[in-house]
């Protein structure tokens, strides 16, 4: 039996935790607090984040770090974005050498404008062939309730690949393969973003011509970007650029559709923060993706808004007026 560790007890970590035993590996979750750990191991339930999705027996959690790697033979990273270096840091001496890493995250670190796997070689030393990315359509909580999905697994080293997908191939998950690591992690990161947008407009009461408008160009921008930074253009028309794009956007389960549409109904960045502790990742990445765009120069004009907003620059109402106002162009620029 493979030994899987999984760096982070929040909903998503849990719930790949439970796709993994469900693949028949021993599952290790690392967590930050001892009293979501105690949980898990005592009433097999992380209630504080999957409330009443019951936990397989192959499925255990500790806080110590090095008690979770000892042994792993894969290390999967499944924290916010933004916290990945600082805690990679701490964990790097313990995880085992030969151990693929895979990272759950999608969103580019402030400051550097580097994607996860990116951080990831930085902090560790690891190789490509080392280094995956799990992508595509995967609302922790449909996950949990084991609803067939599908997803992309990531790697420069494609028999890596093969292996990882092996891996998580569960009755109710089904992997795809792809060796394309930098469109698969800017698909990820940028369907926050775009998600954020649409939010906004359904929290403003705007309907699905709205919502698919945004949508639609959310994807183009995304494609723009990936593909000026060398990203294969069918890694975003398909599970970890479209399919995510299309959950994120139109789902209520999704954290950043759910926190656009607060800042649409008028509250702040710091009032929605202050009213949960699940994270919205691309309210922490929209700045940095529209510096590695700007860096680019990619036009990213639903980015740009989007950070105007989340940083309070400007209303959502202004934002749609924005849009609607900009330069006419054809569609295919």
């Amino acid at each position: 039996m493979t030994k899987v560790c999984v760096m982070g007890s929040g909903s998503w970590g849990t719930a790949f935790s439970l796709v993994l035993a469900d693949a028949g590996n021993d599952v290790t979750v690392w967590g930050r607090r001892a009293e979501v750990c105690a949980a898990i191991n005592e009433t097999r339930e992380n209630a504080d984040y999957l409330p009443g999705v019951q936990l397989p027996p192959q499925v255990r959690a500790t806080v110590d770090h090095e008690e979770a790697l000892a042994g792993a033979d894969v290390v999967v990273l499944a924290v916010p974005s933004q916290t990945l270096r600082e805690n990679l840091e701490v964990w790097a001496p313990a995880i085992p050498s030969s151990a693929p890493m895979v990272s759950l995250m999608k969103g580019v670190e402030l400051g550097t404008l580097k994607r996860m796997s990116e951080v990831v070689a930085e902090v560790t030393g690891a190789g490509p062939e080392r280094i995956a990315v799990v992508s595509g359509p995967n609302l922790a909580r449909e996950i949990a309730r084991r609803e067939p999905a599908a997803s992309v697994v990531a790697c420069a080293d494609e028999s890596v690949a093969r292996q990882l997908q092996s891996l998580v191939h569960a009755p109710a998950f089904r992997p795809y393969t792809s060796v394309d690591v930098l469109g698969c992690e800017l698909g990820g990161a940028y369907k926050n973003v775009v998600g954020l947008s649409v939010g906004m407009a359904v929290g403003l009461g705007f309907g699905d011509n709205t919502t698919a408008s945004l949508i639609t160009r959310g994807l183009a921008e995304t494609a723009r970007l990936a593909m000026a930074l060398g990203a294969n253009p069918l890694t975003l028309m398909g599970l970890a650029g479209l399919g995510d794009l299309v959950a994120t956007c139109s789902s209520p389960l999704s954290r950043n559709r759910t926190f656009g549409e607060k800042l649409g109904q008028g509250m702040t960045t710091h009032d929605i923060y202050a009213s949960t502790r699940q994270v919205a990742e691309g309210a922490k990445s929209c700045s940095s993706l529209l510096a590695l765009a700007r860096q680019t120069g990619v036009d990213a004009p639903i980015a740009e808004h989007v950070d105007a907003v989340v940083s309070g620059g400007m209303t959502a109402p202004e934002m749609m007026a924005a849009f609607i106002a900009r330069d006419t162009k054809a569609e295919t620029d």
